[in-house]
């Protein structure tokens, strides 16, 4: 746990570095972080345990996409459309997400009530395994301040 201590305390400078750093990246930067990227995320990942944290269900809601509300409706025994009227929301990205956070789905013990069925966008959070890793560098520069994991990789690549 000694990790989430470390996270809380360096989040937001790590943010701004990391903000600052990657700015404008030339593509030697881009090729190596797509290089290193999904290589550290394994390397963190074998020493993190998200039950630990949980912040990404605590701070973000994830995108639901047509094809999770109906399968998280039918886990529910609910209509899709009831599913959607009562769990879900429009951001203002007009994106259909979860309708508050922390997620209605998330137990006291940091486990998941529907995890078997639960959205795409959670099951790929944080998407820094991803061979593409550069392109998604911006969400996963936001990411510094909600997931461990992601502080992790970073420190590492600003190292």
């Amino acid at each position: 746990m000694d990790f989430l201590l470390k996270f809380k305390a360096g989040a937001k400078a790590l943010h701004k570095k990391a903000k600052n750093q990657f700015k404008k990246p030339n593509k030697a930067v881009l090729k190596k972080l797509n290089k290193e990227g999904p290589t550290l995320h394994d390397q963190v990942f074998e020493n993190i345990n998200c039950l630990d944290c949980a912040g990404c269900c605590k701070g973000i809601p994830p995108i639901v996409t047509h094809q999770d509300s109906k399968r998280i409706a039918k886990h529910l025994s609910i209509s899709q459309n009831e599913f959607l009227d009562k769990y879900t929301k429009e951001d203002e990205d007009l994106d259909r997400v979860m309708g508050k956070s922390p997620c209605y789905f998330l137990n006291k013990d940091n486990t998941c009530q529907i995890y078997d069925v639960r959205p795409k966008a959670c099951r790929a959070y944080p998407h820094t395994n991803a061979q593409k890793f550069s392109e998604h560098l911006n969400i996963h520069i936001k990411n510094i301040q909600h997931c461990p994991a992601v502080f992790q990789i970073f420190e590492r690549l600003l190292k």
